[in-house]
C-alpha cells in the first residue's frame, strides 16, 4: 500500500530504521521482534481466550473441523498443492488481531483454567505460547468451547488497556512521543534495510492496531525516552512489558489485564 494512501500516514510517519538501533544493540535480532531485558523491571501481558458457555466439550477443534471436510461444509485447505488438512491440526488457534468471539462467549482468565486443570499458568522455563496447557488439549487441538489465544498479536481489548496503563505512567502521558516497529514477517516482506518503524503520539496510539499493512498490533512499541518497551513476539501468546517497577506493579494488578512476571525470562 502506497505511504500518502496509508491512514496512519499523518498522525504515525515512518521513521528512519535507525530509531531501533538501540533495540538491537539491546535485544539482537528483530525478527520476530525485539525482546527488551528488564528496564529495571518487566511482565508479561497475557492474550484474552475464551470459553462458550456451554463450557468445555469432548469434541476438539481438529475433530470439528475434520467433520466438516467430510461433509462438505468446507473445502480444503490447499497450498502449493499441498492439502494442509491433511497434513496439519486445527488447533483452534489464530495469528494475528483478535477480538471478542460474540454472543455466547465469556473470557476465560488463564488463571481460572490453571486452577481447572492443576497446571501453572506457564510452566517454568517456557514463553506463554502454545505449549501452554497441554492437559487441556487432544492431540494438539483445543477443545471445541474455547478459542485459545491467538500468537504475535494483543487482541483488541488488552491493546486498548495496555495504552490506557501506559499513558498513566509516562511523563507526557497521551503527549509521550513513541516509535512503532512492524516485523517484516507482518508485512510479507523481508527487508531489514529498511525496517518498518513508525513515529507519533502515545494518545494516538489506538490506531495502530489497525494498519492496514499488517494484520497484527505492533512487534514493538517504546517510548522515545526508553522509559518503557513493550515486544509482542510473532511466536507467542504474550507482551513482554519492560519499564519502571510502579509501571509493572500496575498492570500486574489491573482489573482487566491479566499480567505475570516470569522470572526465567525477566
Amino acid at each position: 500500500m502506497p505511504e500518502e494512501s496509508n491512514p496512519l500516514s499523518g498522525l504515525w510517519p515512518l521513521a528512519p530504521s535507525g530509531a531501533t538501533e538501540w533495540l538491537t544493540e539491546t535485544c539482537g535480532d528483530g525478527l520476530t521482534g525485539f525482546m527488551p531485558p528488564a528496564m529495571p523491571d518487566a511482565a508479561w501481558v497475557l492474550n484474552n481466550m475464551y470459553e462458550h458457555e456451554r463450557g468445555l466439550t469432548e469434541v476438539s477443534h481438529h475433530e470439528y473441523h475434520q467433520a466438516r471436510l467430510a461433509d462438505g461444509s468446507v473445502r480444503p485447505f490447499v497450498v502449493a498443492g499441498v492439502d494442509v488438512d491433511a497434513v496439519g491440526v486445527a488447533t483452534g488457534g489464530g495469528l494475528g488481531r483478535a477480538e471478542h468471539p460474540g454472543p455466547g462467549w465469556r473470557r476465560l482468565r488463564w488463571a481460572e483454567l490453571a486452577r481447572r486443570t492443576g497446571e501453572p499458568v506457564v510452566p517454568d522455563g517456557l514463553m506463554p505460547s502454545y505449549r501452554c496447557f497441554s492437559s487441556v488439549k487432544k492431540e494438539g487441538s483445543w477443545p471445541l468451547g474455547i478459542t485459545p489465544p491467538t500468537e504475535g498479536s494483543l487482541d483488541r481489548q488488552t491493546w486498548n488497556r495496555l495504552i490506557g496503563v501506559l499513558t498513566g505512567y509516562s511523563p507526557s502521558g497521551p503527549d509521550t512521543r513513541c516509535l512503532a516497529y512492524y516485523n517484516p514477517l507482518m508485512l510479507g516482506a523481508a527487508d531489514f534495510d529498511n525496517l518498518h518503524v513508525r513515529a507519533g503520539r502515545l494518545g494516538d496510539a489506538g490506531m495502530l492496531y489497525d494498519n492496514p499493512e499488517a494484520d497484527f498490533s505492533p512487534s514493538n512499541l517504546w517510548a522515545e525516552d526508553h522509559s518503557w518497551s513493550l515486544c509482542t513476539d510473532y511466536d507467542l501468546w504474550a507482551t513482554k512489558v519492560a519499564g519502571p517497577s510502579a509501571l509493572v506493579e500496575a498492570l500486574l494488578n489491573d482489573a482487566e489485564i491479566e499480567a505475570v512476571r516470569l522470572p526465567w525470562a525477566h
